[in-house]
């Protein structure tokens, strides 16, 4: 099992950017993607996941109609549109995989996910 995460890198406050997370050695179909961010010294932090239904859940409030989640069964990839950035989106954003198959919903417990990606930084600078 292997995710990648990309699409991070420095981008001006009130800009966008394109995260992907490109997946293998699983059916990509049949899980829940999520997706995480962390700083130094900080928690991993939650934002948002995507069941294999296709349904989307918003765990911080901080990027609730700034971030939007989706995935691409065909290419086995999940996504997370970022927008409306600010400093403090500054962080290595990951994606992770659910260890349950066909969940409907989204675990909201992190060790429920036991795949990870390396992570993509995403700073926001002026």
């Amino acid at each position: 099992v292997q995710l990648q995460a990309s699409g991070g890198g420095l981008v001006q406050p009130g800009g966008s950017l394109s995260l992907s997370c490109a997946t293998s050695g699983f059916t990509f179909d049949y899980y829940t993607i999520g997706w995480f961010r962390q700083t130094p010294g900080k928690e991993r932090e939650g934002l948002s996941c995507i069941d294999y239904t296709g349904r989307s859940t918003y765990w911080s409030d901080s990027v609730k109609g700034r971030f939007t989640i989706s995935r691409d069964n065909d290419k086995s990839t999940a996504y997370l549109q970022i927008s409306s950035l600010k400093p403090e989106d500054t962080a290595v954003y990951y994606c992770a995989r659910d260890l349950r198959f066909r969940r409907v919903g989204c675990p909201t417990v992190r060790g429920d996910y036991g795949y990870w990606g390396q992570g993509t930084l995403v700073t926001v600078s002026s």
